[in-house]
């Protein structure tokens, strides 16, 4: 009974602590919700953007022009056969030793912004250039540079900017045109091999090798750079088209060793087409057969029955046959077929057309005189195409090359050119450290982009030559203008042509003004040869550079120079302050030393 009675009192007490705190908790929650509901409403704040220096007139020019000289100053040392190198720090591994204008002015970021400003124009110029020309980077650089140091001195003196710029346009337009008149085509090996050697820094090896490349993949052809396995630098020639699909099945291997198909004298079915049923295969598979030559299908895919077919027959000896994808996806698979068909002489059997496999005849499959299929690519060397076909393809490639804007587009129209005209090139390069081989092979780069435009608009010859004796024919130019500030932008043209070929003897170290005191004067192929320090022929000693090289540098230099002495005002981030914030010094407390 005494048990029961205390159970009771302690089930009592329980209750009414649960009510206690149910009550408590409501209190407390209509009390946060009466706080909530008297608490004034958050605001939006808005950041005002960091503040901007603005400076004007003399002093933005003369801050522009600071950081103009030193990219100019680093990229100038490289110029010429006796130029330097310049080291660029990584911030992870070797530091980069190279020779390459453009590379080092990318590399340059100043401390002070208005004259990062400065430094960011020479680098569009020299970006520019390499975009369009792939070389000459380093003279279009000292080219803007002494275009605008001239042209300052003139706005500075008090002359109208804009009449300036004009002067300079017109100048740059008459050269260009003159510069077209004096380029001599490209005669051959020799000169590709001048050209690349040249633009290497006068390696006659690299020279060699490209000129080698270009004679087995034609003007047409694509050279490739790649790193070496090995110390060694060699090309290596790609022969006939290759495609990026491999067999379907591996029972279609015909050489177990090397796991490959290798066929000869084969007949070639392309078809944009899924071949799934056996019925769409057999009539061709009849006819082939009669002949008693090898068959690759080129199709969307082989499946099913009809896969099965063609690997039941190739393993019992009935059939010699291959059957690959086709390479490529949506439209750029069609017109790879089409490539494919015109190489082969094939018919493309087009579903868009209306035409099927199962009806296909001999006469519309194409022949290979090698074929060579791996698990992952075919490589296909086909002679029965008429070449007259082959160039109009080639010519309507290079059209749509011409219209396009996009890299990617240009990259696939140039190998989709290179494939057609049977050739292309790997250069592999080697060296004893990953420093030389990158500068090695930044300067293979400049040497076959030099080499490509040297073979579509000519040569001219090198060592700034061309250029010095280009800004003789501004005086009778000159005469030619009304407007005396026009006249100015005439001269300023006149005396920066003359800066790469002083720089080039500087860089040999020969006074460069007693050099051009020379050549004034002298007919256009005469020019200074920095590497053996004789003034002689250049065209006939193998001192060439490509004639578009020269050309899309002057116009570069030109162009960046008009928007630069027309400037009156630059705004940039301001810097700032943050040493001392906090008692804090270089962000470490003060008293504190590493």
């Amino acid at each position: 009974v005494v048990f029961r009675a205390r159970r009771c009192c302690l089930l009592l007490q329980l209750g009414t602590m649960k009510t206690s705190t149910l009550k408590g908790s409501r209190s407390s929650a209509a009390g946060a919700f009466s706080r909530a509901a008297t608490r004034p409403a958050r605001r939006l704040v808005v950041k005002a953007s960091d503040a901007k220096e603005i400076v004007f007139d003399a002093d933005s020019r003369r801050r522009l022009q600071i950081g103009i000289n030193k990219v100019a100053d680093a990229v100038a040392v490289t110029l010429g056969p006796r130029g330097r190198n310049v080291v660029l720090e990584q911030k992870f591994g070797v530091p980069q030793v190279i020779n390459d204008g453009v590379s080092i002015a990318r590399a340059i970021e100043l401390k002070d912004p208005v004259e990062n400003a400065g430094a960011q124009l020479i680098k569009e110029v020299a970006g520019r250039t390499n975009d369009s020309a792939g070389d000459g980077t380093t003279t279009a650089s000292v080219l803007a540079r002494e275009l605008i140091h001239f042209g300052l001195q003139y706005v500075t003196a008090g002359a109208n900017p804009i009449m300036i710029k004009r002067g300079i346009d017109k100048t740059c337009e008459h050269l260009v045109s003159k510069l077209k008149e004096h380029a001599k085509p490209v005669k051959g090996r020799i000169d590709i091999k001048n050209v690349a050697s040249i633009s290497a820094g006068n390696d006659n090896f690299v020279g060699d090798m490209i000129a080698d490349a270009l004679d087995k993949v034609g003007s047409n052809g694509v050279l490739s750079i790649e790193s070496s396995n090995s110390t060694e630098t060699f090309v290596e020639v790609q022969e006939g088209m290759e495609i990026d699909r491999g067999y379907i099945s591996p029972q279609f291997v015909t050489n177990n060793e090397r796991l490959l198909v290798e066929f000869e004298n084969a007949r070639v079915l392309v078809t944009d087409q899924k071949i799934e049923s056996i019925r769409d295969i057999i009539p061709i598979l009849e006819q082939v057969t009669r002949l008693n030559a090898p068959l690759l299908i080129i199709a969307e895919d082989v499946t099913g029955e009809a896969l099965a077919t063609l690997v039941v027959n190739k393993l019992r000896g009935v059939l010699n046959v291959a059957a690959i994808k086709a390479p490529g996806f949506g439209e750029r698979r069609k017109a790879l077929l089409q490539d494919i068909a015109i190489v082969t002489g094939a018919e493309f059997i087009a579903k868009d057309l209306g035409m099927k496999v199962e009806s296909t005849v001999v006469e519309q499959l194409g022949t290979a005189r090698k074929l060579t299929i791996g698990s992952t690519s075919t490589t296909l060397i086909a002679d029965s195409a008429s070449r007259e076909e082959i160039e109009m393809r080639v010519a309507q490639l290079k059209k749509e090359l011409a219209d396009t804007d996009s890299v990617y587009d240009t990259e696939k129209l140039s190998e989709r050119i290179a494939k057609l005209s049977g050739g292309v090139a790997v250069i592999k390069v080697g060296a004893a450290t990953e420093a030389e081989l990158e500068d090695r092979k930044l300067r293979i780069e400049d040497a076959k982009n030099a080499t490509f435009a040297a073979v579509e608009e000519g040569i001219v010859p090198g060592g700034g030559a061309a250029l010095l004796h280009l800004s003789e024919l501004v005086p009778a130019f000159k005469d030619a203008l009304t407007d005396d500030e026009e006249k100015m932008g005439a001269d300023i043209v006149m005396k920066a042509l003359r800066a790469p070929c002083r720089i080039i003897a500087e860089n040999a170290g020969v006074e460069g003004e007693v050099i051009i005191q020379k050549l004034l004067g002298m007919p256009f192929e005469m020019g200074y040869n920095a590497m053996d320090d004789k003034i002689e022929n250049l065209l006939d000693s193998g001192v060439i550079d490509p004639a578009k090289v020269t050309k899309n540098g002057l116009l570069n230099s030109c162009s960046i120079a008009g928007v630069m002495l027309t400037t009156q005002a630059v705004m940039v981030e301001k810097n700032k302050d943050t040493s001392g914030v906090g008692g804090m010094s270089n962000g470490m407390p003060t008293g504190m030393t590493l």
